[in-house]
């Protein structure tokens, strides 16, 4: 079963995105903030890490640029979720090497996409998934 990291702040959101995704098949590991992402991916590497962005006290960029430095997790795939429509936020994480970028709300259909996208043997070669989503 493959793990995802799930990094998002606000307890009902981290709970419907863990519903979903076991509801996926995919065992779920979840933290709330920059110290908790680090101490969850060093305890158990995950498969995949979805990273909200803004997160108390960090972002999830400092993240993603954290997790990068772990031993084994340098091409862990990254899918940032976030509620801003900000186009720097986009760039930002396409500098990171983000195979996936959701903007909230997002139907559960294109998280499944997204990730199975993220975790195929050949992920860095998917589709587009930093291009855009239907509004």
């Amino acid at each position: 079963m493959k793990t995802v990291l799930l990094v998002e702040d606000v307890a009902g959101i981290a709970l419907a995105f863990g519903v979903r995704l076991k509801s996926m098949g995919y065992a779920v590991r979840f933290a709330r903030d920059a110290a908790g992402a680090l101490a969850q991916a060093s305890q158990q590497q995950p498969d995949a890490a979805l990273l909200d962005i803004l997160l108390p006290g960090s972002d999830g960029f400092v993240v993603a640029d954290r997790l990068r430095l772990l031993e084994g997790a340098a091409a862990l795939p990254l899918i940032f979720i976030t509620a801003s429509r900000r186009p720097s936020f986009r760039e930002r994480a396409k500098s990171l090497g983000a195979v996936g970028y959701l903007e909230k709300p997002f139907e559960a259909s294109l998280l499944a996409e997204v990730l199975d996208a993220a975790l195929s043997p050949g992920h860095l070669h998917a589709p587009d998934l930093l291009a855009g989503q239907p509004g």
